[in-house]
């Protein structure tokens, strides 16, 4: 089954949408897509480096957004710039310095940078299957530990202090965990559609969820649905993988906000935001 190259593109899909689905929502409640946008760009720094000091691509991928997420925290607490401002500074100047270090340091080397920017889902090994769901259940087993904190501290950061919480160490530690996903996500739908399938299939099902749990599974279902949706009609139009994808999660989305549903659905009252 796995010598199929679209099964093995399916299987990886759906891998990063079950571990896009949880994080996305709290991206959504925190209003965090900027973060994630900068989470992102950072990512093409760490292909840079991975390149210029010969390691594994998804580990500079990692570490270059773990060291981003730090500074992010470190740069709050000293600087006397506001949130967007410092997520604007880093965003731009990482993905500057990556492109710098891609034109002059790998020069060499024939870098096919579509590839990273937009992804290459069809291009999906059995080692990169093996990444994405081991990754993922690190990921989401992480995201279940952390998730009380994360979560009382999105209604309430003070609140959640004041139980012994550790509000912004929860904090942290989910923005290591969204580097985690953006490294494993990057050969789907690239650097520039990650955050795209954060965020869209979250908006989705903010329609319909009553409770955060269930705003995160039906991320996560909304997610699988656009990789399957999205895979398919690249393989009947011809068009790009990536971008299929992320058209397919944008068409569910706007068939969410088509006024045919229950009373009840119009709006979540058990999420936080």
């Amino acid at each position: 089954m796995l010598d199929d190259f679209f099964t093995r593109a399916l299987l990886a899909g759906i891998g990063v949408a079950l571990v896009a689905g949880p994080l996305g929502c709290f991206i959504v409640w925190r209003r965090m897509a900027y973060f994630g946008d900068t989470m992102a760009h950072a990512a093409l720094l760490g292909v840079a480096l991975a390149f210029v000091l010969e390691t594994n691509l998804i580990l500079g991928v990692f570490v270059v957004g773990a060291l981003t997420a730090v500074a992010l925290v470190l740069l709050e607490r000293r600087a006397a710039l506001s949130s967007d401002a410092l997520l604007g500074l880093l965003s731009h100047s990482t993905l500057a310095v990556g492109l710098v270090i891609v034109a002059t340091l790998l020069v060499h080397l024939r870098i096919d940078l579509l590839s990273y920017l937009f992804g290459d889902i069809l291009a999906v090994s059995r080692l990169d299957l093996l990444v994405i769901w081991l990754g993922g259940a690190v990921i989401l087993g992480a995201m279940a530990v952390i998730w009380r904190p994360l979560l009382a501290g999105t209604v309430n950061v003070d609140l959640a202090a004041a139980e012994s919480m550790r509000p912004e160490q929860a904090r942290l530690a989910f923005m290591l965990l969204l580097a985690g996903v953006i490294a494993i996500a990057m050969k789907i739908v690239g650097i520039l559609l990650i955050t795209a399938l954060l965020i869209i299939p979250a908006a989705t099902a903010r329609r319909f969820a009553t409770s955060p749990e269930a705003m995160a599974a039906l991320a996560a279902l909304a997610g699988i649905l656009a990789v399957i949706a999205g895979l398919y009609g690249s393989l009947f139009f011809d068009t790009p993988s990536g971008p299929s994808i992320v058209v397919a999660a944008l068409a569910l989305f706007l068939f969410s906000l088509l006024p045919i549903y229950p009373g009840w659905m119009a709006r979540a009252g058990g999420h936080p935001s």
